[in-house]
């Protein structure tokens, strides 16, 4: 069995809170995952959050003139970049 602490349930606006000793390590912001069994509650750290896409079928073809590129206009020429006085090779 792992330490065991002590931890005090206290009033937050219109919710109850836990306040947490400083020693398990969590940092404000922390996301965490709480499970209620029977009477038991027990928390882990939440899973990462999922990577946000961006759906573009709501505006498919909303835009006149707007149409994908064939995979031969994606190509380009490797050519070569001045910035600033140094001369870049891309590619």
């Amino acid at each position: 069995m792992g330490v065991e602490y002590e931890a005090k349930v206290f009033k937050s606006g219109n919710s109850v809170a836990l306040r947490l000793p400083k020693a398990l390590g969590l940092k404000e912001g922390d996301r965490m995952v709480l499970r209620e069994e029977q009477g038991k509650y027990s928390f882990e750290p939440a899973p990462p959050p999922k990577p946000k896409k961006i759906d573009l079928t709501g505006i498919a073809g909303s835009i006149p003139g707007l149409k994908p590129l064939t995979r031969e206009e994606r190509e380009f020429e490797e050519r070569e970049l001045d910035w600033e006085g140094k001369l870049l090779k891309r590619g």
